[in-house]
């Protein structure tokens, strides 16, 4: 079985994300939160320059090379 994998730089680190379990198209930026054990997290995620609402993150998919930068909020005072 071919092993598939995903290559993407996120905050200008490259990672690569094993997808042979997946549907390469089904690779999207809800999936990557998950991946990371980000979810619950207030989170700005841009994508090759552009910021992903995060109503749009199950439908925005990405593709090998994108370039993310995650950005987590942090509270305190």
């Amino acid at each position: 079985m071919m092993q598939l994998t995903m290559q993407l730089i996120i905050n200008g680190k490259p990672r690569s994300f094993d997808l042979t379990s997946l549907d390469v198209s089904s690779f999207s930026v809800s999936h990557l939160v998950t991946v990371l054990a980000l979810e619950g997290k207030r989170l700005a995620i841009e994508c090759n320059g552009e910021i992903v609402p995060r109503s749009q993150f199950s439908e925005k998919q990405l593709v090998n090379g994108d370039k993310l930068e995650i950005v987590g909020a942090v509270g305190g005072g």
